[in-house]
């Protein structure tokens, strides 16, 4: 976790009138001690693994805080679930290819995609305000060989 990261959540959920937990602890805590993208119910385990009675409600409550926060990104890459990106603050121009055989998704960041954005706006006669590039794949370990290491175990 960066430095000051728990400190910013902590002011802000004080802010809202909320108080600290120790199932927010354990939330926080597994929320930025991994750098892989997951899922509500993928932190819900990971939390679950630093303290137990940690309640599905408490995250699902917690997590937009988080957002709101502006130290967590919530991410939506068309499945039934939103995804949320613990290196945003790390490197808050990445991008994202998303593996459509094995649901894996890498992050890459690339300086002619800044450059190109500009181009593209600026051709347009727009600003940039924010952006989002999201890149579908298909996997050509899967292609090659047949199966793929990073296909999950549940698919």
């Amino acid at each position: 976790m960066l430095p000051g990261v728990r400190e910013r959540i902590y002011a802000f959920i004080s802010e809202k009138g909320l108080r600290k937990t120790s199932q927010r602890d354990a939330i926080i805590e597994a929320a930025f001690n991994t750098s892989e993208h997951y899922t509500a119910e993928e932190l819900l385990t990971l939390a679950r693994k630093i303290e137990p009675t940690v309640s599905r409600a408490t995250v699902y409550r917690t997590l937009p805080l988080l957002v709101e926060c502006g130290v967590l990104k919530e991410m939506d890459f068309g499945r039934d679930h939103k995804f949320y990106d613990p290196n945003y603050n790390e490197h808050p121009t990445h991008n994202h290819l998303i593996c459509v055989d094995c649901n894996k998704i890498v992050e890459f960041e690339d300086q002619h995609m800044e450059l190109l954005e500009n181009c593209i706006t600026k051709r347009l006669g727009f600003s940039p305000a924010s952006k989002s590039v999201r890149i579908e794949a298909r996997c050509d370990e899967l292609k090659k060989l047949g199966a793929c290491t990073h296909r999950k175990a549940e698919q």
